[in-house]
């Protein structure tokens, strides 16, 4: 290099900016958009570090590229807002108390209350699929509860 100002562009044009589009936590790799438009990147869980487990769809990212077998993957990359998915905080007060009766051996489960099913129901999806939004996690909660209660899983 023969400057300061051609080593800056060079270290500009290397790095590109985008957004992740789809991430699979389970299989722990997705895909990013480029900002500039084109084929998305491959990326892999690895390729965040630390931050692996805040990842998900829209998280903005600069990434640099190389090709692989499969086509474009990252080769580095950082995070440029590694904000997280929201998740609600377990609150002790807010910790139901299961009415059943546990322990008695007629063949016979537990019977929870729609609140008891619902927060069961909501931890197991946060823990699961974290990239759910609010919405999805209310919609699926619900159709749990109805389907529940139609079998006698809950209390009416």
């Amino acid at each position: 290099m023969d400057s300061v100002v051609e080593l800056v562009e060079w270290v500009v044009s290397v790095w590109a900016a985008g957004k992740v589009i789809r991430f699979d936590e389970t299989r722990g790799y997705g895909f990013i958009a480029p900002s500039k438009g084109g084929e998305d990147i491959f990326v892999h869980a690895n390729d965040f570090g630390e931050l692996r487990h805040l990842v998900h769809p829209g998280m903005r990212v600069e990434y640099e590229v190389e090709a692989g077998d499969r086509g474009l993957k990252v080769a580095s990359l950082r995070v440029v807002d590694p904000v997280a998915v929201p998740r609600p905080e377990r609150v002790p007060d807010a910790t139901p108390t299961r009415t059943g009766q546990t322990g008695d051996d007629d063949g016979m489960c537990d019977v929870l209350s729609p609140r008891e099913f619902t927060y069961e129901v909501t931890e197991m999806l946060i823990e699961r699929v974290p990239t759910l939004t609010a919405a999805q996690v209310s919609s699926i909660r619900q159709a749990l509860v109805d389907h529940a209660r139609s079998h006698g899983w809950v209390e009416s």
